[in-house]
């Protein structure tokens, strides 16, 4: 019996499994040298030191629940999106979602200054609103063109427009900013899951909970979906209405998202098809779970390779996201060159 033939509820136990010692090993390692015995000491609350306390409770704990958010959010985005686009290189920033919230930022930390004279507040709070100012305008924005448009091909176009335009105007507000400030969004652009506390959590949270619980109602008009955007109307799905809900529950994930924790690439993108090769299933009743699972895995281990750990650095988490999916990404275009996904 080869991995890919084994019934889906045992892969996804083997991958719960891992996720909890993934999570384990996230919490007890990191750039400050904490012993084994120092970390179960402050998990049972015997640890008397209030500086590795502090460290695992509110540095290391909030950021591991940010990488299990970020990691299943990202994937069900990417699901819901490679459904609705029927392209296997569709991801959660493919409306333009995630460049409208970097476009947010942009102004919020170059523009301010470049033409208002105005320095802003660099904390997070003030990026975090303003990118959620920024995605949330061009989420309506996409929203009203998917009302008068027929097809997704349109839609998809549509918004890759909005996210190069949006690209265009940072271009410009880099070319005017001081070096410091085009820094300072460089460093946000990179990513990172570090920068949300337990207060911001509570947020994203019940958000995530909500958007996942809304994308249940939605398993069967997806599988009709896989079979063609004809097959379903001819099926009795609402194809106009189930779109709206996919591109409602993919930008609320994305966006709250990217607004927290910045544009973090290629999860949303590859996770789905980890998931479809490692079942062996299509339907979205088994690779809407397993991209939960797989998407938390796989962000808790990039977070605890970006943390070195032993070393006082930390690497973007870009930069780390990349080595998974970039390969995954070379993999599909070579197995799909006419860019047609085979569900």
């Amino acid at each position: 019996m080869t991995f890919m033939r084994l019934h889906p509820k045992i892969i996804y136990a083997f991958l719960l499994l891992l996720l909890l010692v993934g999570v384990f090993a996230d919490l007890a390692f990191g750039s400050a040298n904490i012993s084994l015995g120092e970390f179960f000491n402050a998990l049972w609350g015997k640890g008397g030191n209030p500086t590795t306390d502090f460290i695992i409770f509110h540095v290391r704990m909030p950021r591991v629940v940010t990488a299990l958010i970020t990691g299943a959010s990202l994937s069900v985005a990417g699901l819901l999106l490679q459904t609705l686009f029927h392209n296997p290189l569709a991801g959660p920033y493919v409306l333009g979602i995630s460049s409208g919230a970097g476009l947010g930022v942009a102004i919020y930390i170059m523009a301010s200054v470049a033409f208002i004279g105005i320095s802003p507040a660099f904390i997070v709070g003030g990026q975090v609103m303003a990118a959620l100012t920024g995605s949330v305008l061009v989420f309506f924005l996409i929203l009203s063109f998917s009302w008068r448009l027929g097809d997704s091909v349109s839609l998809l176009l549509i918004g890759m427009m909005v996210g190069s335009l949006a690209s265009a105007i940072v271009g410009i507000l880099e070319f005017f900013a001081s070096a410091e400030y085009v820094h300072k969004y460089v460093v946000w652009s990179l990513g990172s899951l570090a920068a949300t506390n337990w207060l911001q959590l509570s947020f994203l949270a019940p958000l995530f909970v909500f958007a996942t619980g809304l994308s249940l109602f939605l398993l069967k008009p997806m599988d009709a979906l896989l079979m063609g955007e004809m097959h379903a109307r001819v099926s009795g799905i609402n194809v106009k209405k189930v779109r709206i809900a996919m591109i409602v529950i993919s930008s609320l994930l994305a966006g709250t998202i990217t607004a927290f924790t910045g544009p973090i690439a290629f999860v949303g993108m590859t996770v789905p098809h980890i998931v479809r090769l490692i079942s062996g299933k299509v339907l979205h009743r088994v690779v809407l779970p397993g991209s939960i699972l797989v998407g938390a895995l796989l962000m808790v281990l990039c977070d605890i390779i970006s943390q070195l750990p032993g070393k006082a650095v930390t690497l973007p988490i870009n930069a780390v996201t990349a080595l998974f999916g970039a390969p995954v990404v070379v993999v599909l275009i070579l197995r799909n060159r006419k860019m047609k996904v085979t569900f």
